[in-house]
């Protein structure tokens, strides 16, 4: 049983609102941008991820030029930000706080509309992730710093740990909102508990010349 397409709207919008103003708060963080430049982020940053998806499975034109809420809820979430973004960085951690959800909420939907368009457990699992980081990769890029999902190994991890469990629980025909939001759940405690206790896979050994040149020598 596929998920239900209200359902579906639901845990997309509020992603999208979570992530615009994750987007445009990191905006403001790192620069100096007016009005413009903080929604456009905001907005990349909301929809990025489920426009890479819907490219990759097909689904053409992305949901977002085919929904106006889509595009209404993140340039909301981007002028809330800005009009009230000192309010909301007072809230301890808030922008990583943010960036977890919508890291939840996207590895939910982004797998349930895989699936639905016929894409097997493993490959829905990467849609899934990929819908989940991919706004928050397109936000690093513009700020100029390296992808958060290339540096943090608990980024990654959590979108694809959410986005398995909604893939098995579609494919053994088990899925309900209760298993949508426990999957959420799993992956937002992984994401934060990552921030809290520095957690990461192992990082590459950067090498030194000398390995460099070993490995050019016959």
């Amino acid at each position: 049983m596929v998920a239900t397409s209200t359902l579906l709207i639901i845990l997309e919008l509020t992603g999208t609102f979570v992530f615009g103003l994750n987007g445009a708060l990191t905006a403001m963080d790192a620069e100096q941008l007016d009005l413009v430049g903080v929604v456009v982020l905001g907005m990349l940053t909301a929809l990025g991820g489920g426009i890479i998806r819907d490219i990759l499975i097909g689904a053409l034109p992305p949901a977002t030029f085919r929904d106006w809420r889509y595009l209404a809820v993140a340039l909301a979430s981007a002028v809330v930000a800005f009009v009230a973004g000192r309010y909301l960085t007072r809230v301890m951690r808030s922008i990583n706080l943010f960036d977890a959800a919508g890291l939840s909420l996207f590895c939910v939907t982004g797998t349930s509309v895989a699936f639905a368009h016929g894409f097997g457990p493993f490959q829905a699992t990467i849609l899934g992730a990929i819908t989940a980081v991919g706004g928050g990769t397109i936000r690093d890029v513009i700020i100029r710093r390296v992808p958060t999902v290339l540096t943090s190994g608990l980024y990654a991890v959590p979108a694809l740990a959410g986005a398995a469990i909604i893939a098995v629980a579609l494919d053994l025909g088990i899925y309900s909102t209760a298993v949508a939001l426990a999957a959420a759940i799993v992956c937002f405690a992984i994401r934060l508990a990552g921030l809290r206790y520095d957690l990461n896979v192992p990082l590459a050994r950067p090498r030194n010349n000398k390995e460099a040149t070993e490995d050019l020598d016959p």
